[in-house]
């Protein structure tokens, strides 16, 4: 269902200036959104091809960013800093610029670095959910001198951005700290899937998995943590015999093996 905005409502009297940088997958999501807000955008992609209904395709980064009032960058973490040095000539002094990259506390403090030295605010922006079907509605949160700013702004589309302090990287170190979590359970899944369809329990284990992450609540972390320094000596066995099996049914135990040597740790502390 597409996502209708009031731009009476989510802007002010003058319309926002928007300066898109990138185009891709979440770029065009939300310049599809700001455009049909009301927003001034304009964008710019090193890939000709890539551009959104309504919004003005900038000749280049210069050409965007000059006199917007808001540059969202939309690119990857591995060129955030260039891009910001790209743009950082032509940024209006007072201007608000939003890395929304996925990369390391390093690197958002280079770019509010560089963006700082050209007069212009800065947030570092950490999106929370995948862009796809939510647009300039994805929850994030934000740090950095105009994190206040952006979350003010971003409220007004109707996103929901939690602010966590001043300092450049503080979003994205948070965000750091639950992709161990997300993506470290994302790995045991598939390795434990993969084990499981070579054992024939496919469906049984998926069940299985699908029924404890419908039912987990605070209770579940509580027996995770406590359980696990509790009981590491009996797991840390377990866990052994766990990639023992799967090295026999051909599935490299990589989680299988990190936990535990995890609970050995804990045998330690």
């Amino acid at each position: 269902m597409a996502i209708r905005f009031n731009p009476a409502v989510s802007l002010s009297r003058e319309p926002l200036r928007v300066a898109l940088l990138g185009l891709g997958e979440a770029g065009a999501a939300f310049g599809a959104d700001l455009v049909a807000a009301g927003a001034v955008t304009a964008g710019w992609d090193p890939e000709p091809s890539r551009s959104v209904s309504g919004l003005r395709r900038a000749a280049s980064s210069h050409d965007a960013v000059a006199g917007a009032e808001l540059v969202l960058s939309l690119n990857a973490g591995t060129v955030a800093v260039a891009v910001a040095e790209a743009a950082a000539p032509a940024l209006s002094p007072g201007c608000l610029y939003a890395d929304l990259n996925t990369s390391g506390v390093g690197v958002k403090r280079q770019v509010a670095a560089t963006v700082g030295a050209a007069g212009a605010a800065f947030a570092d922006v950490a999106l929370l959910a995948p862009v796809p079907g939510r647009g300039v509605r994805t929850p994030s949160l934000a740090s950095g001198d105009g994190a206040e700013r952006y979350g003010a702004t971003l409220r007004s589309f109707g996103a929901e951005v939690g602010v966590v302090g001043p300092e450049p990287g503080a979003a994205a170190a948070r965000k750091l700290l639950r992709s161990v979590f997300m993506k470290g359970l994302a790995a045991a899944v598939l390795e434990s899937l993969a084990a499981a369809e070579a054992a024939g329990a496919a469906d049984w284990l998926r069940a299985e998995i699908v029924s404890t992450l419908r039912d987990g609540d605070e209770s579940l972390v509580d027996r995770l943590v406590h359980g696990s320094a509790q009981h590491a000596a009996r797991r840390v066995a377990e866990m052994e015999a766990a990639a023992e099996l799967l090295r026999e049914l051909g599935t490299p135990p990589l989680v299988a093996e990190a936990a535990a040597e995890i609970l050995r740790g804990l045998l330690l502390s």
